[in-house]
């Protein structure tokens, strides 16, 4: 499947979005909501840690997971093993992130899992996972048949992208239940973080389009085979 176009192009935007998405989101919990930490009296600076792990953590670097096999001309093998570890991170920084949520909740006496947020991350989350592990049993180690790889690898790349599609959407429900409680709660609607935290919304959606963009556009072409042998 391909789009007729070149991803190498697309890929440097999406780089370029997840770098803004990264600052933006910084910028917005420690200029604005005072920082990170996970044990603190001031429970606000638990819950900031979520926003942070889940976006540059999980929504980050899964994008540039998806995008590992288009954005330079490398040999198959450290493009699998970049796309696994990257994954991996994300998963981990996933499951961190919505523990740091939860640890929130609980030291704050506010209920769990009661907002659509926190069902599509959990939902999201557990197929990330499982995706991953398939990945890595099928793909990786111990590796499945050729007829199994073959025939997985369109409905694995599929499955990926419609996740990473719900991770982007999960994250927007995230900054607009965030920043409503914030308004309801006196923070000015017009004001410098409101705005920003729109803005990394949008940045963050972006990312997500140029990553699907990408995944679906042409690859480079594989590096020239080269071997050992020079002549006298």
């Amino acid at each position: 499947m391909g789009l007729g176009i070149a991803a190498l192009p697309l890929t440097f935007v999406a780089h370029v979005l997840a770098v803004v998405a990264s600052v933006l989101v910084v910028v917005w919990v420690v200029n604005f909501r005072g920082g990170l930490s996970f044990d603190s009296p001031n429970k606000s600076l638990i819950f900031n840690i979520h926003p942070v792990l889940m976006l540059i953590g999980f929504i980050v670097h899964g994008g540039e997971a998806i995008i590992s096999y288009k954005a330079l001309p490398l040999k198959k093998e450290v493009k699998k093993l970049i796309h696994l570890v990257f994954h991996a991170i994300a998963t981990i920084a996933g499951i961190v992130g919505i523990y740091a949520a939860f640890k929130y909740h609980n030291e704050s006496g506010i209920a769990n899992l009661y907002s659509l947020h926190s069902w599509f991350g959990i939902g999201v989350l557990f197929l990330y996972a499982h995706q991953w592990l398939y990945g890595f049993v099928v793909f990786f180690y111990p590796g499945g048949s050729e007829a199994i790889r073959r025939g997985s690898f369109p409905w694995h790349s599929l499955f990926g992208l419609l996740v990473f599609v719900l991770a982007i959407g999960t994250a927007s429900l995230g900054f607009l239940e965030k920043l409503t409680f914030l308004e309801n709660a006196g923070l000015d609607k017009y004001g410098s973080e409101a705005i920003l935290v729109n803005v990394t919304a949008i940045v963050t959606v972006l990312f997500g389009v140029f990553v699907v963009f990408s995944a679906i556009a042409d690859a480079p072409p594989p590096p020239p085979a080269t071997d050992d042998y020079q002549p006298i």
